[in-house]
């Protein structure tokens, strides 16, 4: 389980359409319990890694993951701009000395985190990254694990960030930032990188 540089642009380009079909869903499961702009916010984000990625042209993974998360941070508002792009980072460094997917992952949640101060149970994106960076570990990813993750933050009451507000509210709603990861990660399959 490796990342290249040629399974990575195929990664992000499948992402990006995702999001871009998505984005009113995204930001309907926003709505309720946060700003309502999550699948808008992305879909800028979205288009700008495209655009970074054709006028960039990286030629090795390190630049392309860079190049992914700069984009994130500079056209994505809100929180899921500075955490996704903070995971792409964190991927960027650590690509410099291995490619392997679990690495590689292992350190895009940790920079989650650190950057959110966010914990499993809090319904946030880190609920789905933790199982998916556990299974990657584990040679055991696959898109059961990454569906599991994305549904078990529907009856968690969010303690993080704006959902928090609503307090109890939040229980049975998606976490947005959780479908958006689960998104990701089930385009990541896509590319075959777990065989």
């Amino acid at each position: 389980m490796a990342l290249t540089l040629e399974n990575t642009l195929n990664w992000l380009h499948g992402f990006d359409q995702v999001i871009e079909a998505k984005k009113a869903y995204l930001s309907q499961l926003d709505t309720p319990i946060g700003d309502g702009d999550h699948g808008n916010n992305l879909a800028r984000g979205a288009a700008a890694i495209e655009a970074a990625l054709e006028k960039n042209k990286p030629t090795d993974l390190t630049a392309a993951l860079k190049t992914i998360a700069m984009a994130l941070v500079s056209k994505v508002g809100g929180a899921s701009g500075a955490l996704y792009g903070t995971a792409f980072l964190e991927m960027a460094k650590t690509s410099q000395k291995t490619q392997a997917l679990p690495d590689l992952l292992a350190a895009g949640l940790a920079g989650i985190q650190k950057r959110g101060s966010a914990t499993t149970g809090e319904k946030t994106m880190v609920d789905v990254w933790a199982p998916v960076v556990t299974a990657a570990q584990a040679g055991e990813l696959d898109q059961a694990v990454v569906d599991q993750a994305v549904q078990a933050t529907k009856e968690m009451q969010a303690t993080k960030g704006r959902a928090s507000y609503v307090g109890e509210k939040s229980v049975g709603h998606l976490d947005p930032g959780a479908v958006s990861s689960g998104y990701l990660f089930t385009e990541l399959l896509k590319t075959g990188v777990d065989k």
